[in-house]
Formats: structure tokens, C-alpha cells, sequence
């Protein structure tokens, strides 16, 4: 793409950071025992059967599917919102599947209108989605993780604040206190919060709801929104908890007065998740077994992979929730990811999600367990 927006066509847009993988992903694979891929959050476990057969089932398909979903997939959204997130009084007209929640993310700032001299907001260390989101918009994006960190004539050009909890790459939950505080001050400026929520079925510790810890809580949350939507929006994947990565099964709820419009416009750009895909994505957001059978799995990589990074040399920092351990050796991040792809591990680069990433790496839950095992047994080696 940057060399098309040199000739004079194409978007100028930075060159994708994980083409600089390319070196120590060849080194981990000379590794006798092959290389162990802990980079990147692709699911690698089956596809539910229930989600599958829902596919095959909605497979004769002839007509145009609905941008803005079928009733019985918004209405599953809603009953999903009020037995797993505790939000109630969510209207269906004000949900919407989109494609996958990364162009949600890309194109959200477009949609809603902003341009030159607004600010987009998101956390300092980050998903890099949301910065390459406000450039297509021609927006600015500014890195900070509260509101009061940004100056007077910043704070008057915010339009969108990107929460993501928990995070990505960090595992960070925000309470409801503190999204609370959020929403407060991000309404006090006619801001709208976007929360990026697709990690919150899979929270540890105080938050793993199957041990006794809390539900982590969305941004439509009663305690966090006080029963109000407006302005508030809760960006939600099935990637992660399904194993749909493939799917692209995502939607968007809330903020009823901006619906109908983000509705039309992907009506006129022709943004619209096929009706099969709505249809497995029904079936499965009805099938909390699946969801808690996968849970399980990554639990047990966890349990087994924790101890052996940090008895590499690395220390775990957040990592409430999610599919990754964000960790430190105290050193610059390439030295880190370096010395792990001589044992054959390839990890994400702190750096890839903002300067704040510096000395981190993200490894991820996302090896089968023979995978895992092998890095167990790598890393715990003397």
C-alpha cells in the first residue's frame, strides 16, 4: 500500500508490523522439535459441531442476507447481553452483526462522521486497529489511558474514546467504577465510548466467573451506562470464545440514537455478514456449553504455561483476562523475542501495540496442547 500512495494511488497507511516477524519466525522453525507459534490469537481448536451444523442448515442461501441482521439474530444478542453481561432493557433494532469486529474497529471513526481536527482516543498500549481506524478517517488518534491525561484543546476535539477491556495485549480488566468514570467524562465532552469487549468471557482469577470470580463487565452494564445507552457502543467478536475466527461473527449494540445511521451507511457500502454466518452466530451465542468447554482448554494451557515463562526469567504483568500472558524479561523486546525463537517459541513483539509496549512480549494461549507442552518443556529445560 505505501508504495501505491507513492505512485499516487492507494492509502498511506504504515507497513504491517508483522512482516518484521519474518527473521525469528525462520529461527524458531529450525528448532528440532519445530517451531511453537504463541504470536498471534488464531484459535486453533475445532469449530463447535452445534455452530457447524448451523452453517450446513442455513447453507441454501439464494437471496440477499440484511445489514442490519435478522430479527432472531438481534433478539439472540439481546437474551446474550442479559444472561452473560447482566445488561438489561437493550433494544434489538439497536444491535447490528458486522464482519468481524477488527472492520468494525478500522471503520468505526468513518462512520460516524469524523474527519479532520477530531481526536480519536485509545489506550496507550493498544490494538493497532484503532490508530489505523482514525487515519482512514482522516482523524487524529491519541494515546491515553484516562481522559484527564490530555490537555484543554485536545480534550475539546475528542469525539470517540476506544475502551478495550479486557485487553489486548495486556489482559487488563476495567472495573465498573472506572468505565463508569470513563462514560462520565467522555459524555461530559459529547464523546461516544466504543468498548471493545471480545475477551470478556475468558477472564482468571477474580474475574473467571466458572471459579467464583465476577463477570467482567461491559460498557452497557447498568453500573457503568445508569440504564442509559446513548452514546454508548460494545464491539463484541466470536472469534475467541467460539473458535469462529474464520466466521467473522461479530456485532455491535447500543447507542440507539447512532444505529440507524452506522445501519445505512453499510447498507450503501454494502457491509453485510452473510446469512449463514448470522445463523451460526445465533446458534452459538445460544450455546454457553461450547464457550465453557473452550474456557476450560485455555485455562489448562495457562495453568501449565504461566509457570514455565516465569521460570524462563519473565514476569507476568495484568493478564486478568483474555488469551494472552503480557510479560517482561527487563529488556528491550527483541532481545526477549529473540532468545525465545532460539528455543523454537515465537512471541508478539510489546512494541507492535504502541511505545508504551516497550520490554513486553504477548504470548498467547492459542497452541494446541502437544504445542504448549513443548514450550513447557523449552522453557523449563536446564
Amino acid at each position: 500500500m505505501r508504495s501505491s500512495a507513492r505512485s499516487g494511488f492507494g492509502l498511506d497507511l504504515p507497513d504491517y508490523p508483522w512482516e518484521a516477524m519474518a527473521p525469528y519466525a525462520a529461527k524458531a522453525r529450525e528448532h528440532a522439535g519445530g517451531a511453537v507459534n504463541l504470536s498471534i490469537g488464531t484459535p486453533v481448536d475445532p469449530t463447535p459441531e452445534v455452530v457447524q451444523e448451523a452453517l450446513r442448515a442455513a447453507a441454501d442461501a439464494p437471496g440477499y442476507p440484511t445489514v442490519h441482521g435478522t430479527p432472531a439474530l438481534r433478539e439472540a444478542v439481546v437474551e446474550w447481553f442479559g444472561r452473560r453481561r447482566g445488561v438489561s432493557g437493550l433494544d434489538e433494532q439497536a444491535v447490528m452483526p458486522t464482519i468481524g469486529s477488527k472492520e468494525l474497529v478500522a471503520w468505526l471513526p468513518f462512520l460516524l462522521g469524523l474527519g479532520a481536527g477530531d481526536v480519536v482516543v485509545r489506550p496507550r498500549v493498544a490494538y493497532p486497529t484503532y490508530d489505523i481506524g482514525a487515519r482512514l478517517a482522516g482523524a487524529t488518534a491519541v494515546a491515553a489511558d484516562s481522559l484527564e491525561e490530555l490537555d484543554a484543546d485536545t480534550l475539546a476535539r475528542v469525539r470517540l474514546v476506544w475502551v478495550n477491556s479486557p485487553g489486548n495485549p495486556t489482559g487488563a480488566v476495567r472495573d465498573a467504577d472506572e468505565l463508569r468514570d470513563v462514560v462520565d467524562r467522555a459524555r461530559g465532552l459529547g464523546a461516544v465510548v466504543a468498548s471493545d469487549e471480545c475477551y470478556a468471557e475468558l477472564g482468571w482469577g477474580a474475574w473467571d466467573v466458572q471459579r467464583g470470580g465476577e463477570p467482567v463487565p461491559s460498557v452497557l452494564d447498568p453500573r457503568v451506562s445508569g440504564g442509559d445507552f446513548t452514546g454508548l457502543l460494545s464491539v463484541y467478536s466470536l472469534s475467541k470464545q467460539s473458535n469462529l475466527a474464520g466466521y467473522r461473527a461479530a456485532f455491535v449494540a447500543g447507542a440507539p440514537e447512532l444505529m440507524p445511521n452506522l445501519v445505512n451507511s453499510r447498507k450503501h457500502a454494502g457491509m453485510i455478514m452473510p446469512y449463514p454466518v448470522q445463523e451460526a452466530m445465533r446458534v452459538a451465542l445460544g450455546d454457553p456449553a461450547h464457550v465453557e468447554a473452550q474456557k476450560d482448554l485455555y485455562r489448562s494451557r495457562r495453568e501449565r504455561l504461566l509457570p514455565a515463562l516465569e521460570a524462563f526469567g519473565l514476569t507476568l504483568s495484568h493478564s486478568e483476562a483474555g488469551l494472552y500472558l503480557w510479560c517482561t524479561a527487563g529488556e528491550d523486546t527483541w532481545a526477549t523475542v529473540g532468545r525465545l525463537a532460539e528455543l523454537g517459541i515465537v512471541v508478539g513483539p510489546g512494541v507492535f501495540y504502541g511505545e508504551a509496549g516497550q520490554g513486553h512480549v504477548r504470548v498467547a494461549l492459542t497452541g494446541s496442547d502437544e504445542r504448549i507442552d513443548a514450550a513447557v518443556e523449552r522453557l523449563t529445560a536446564r
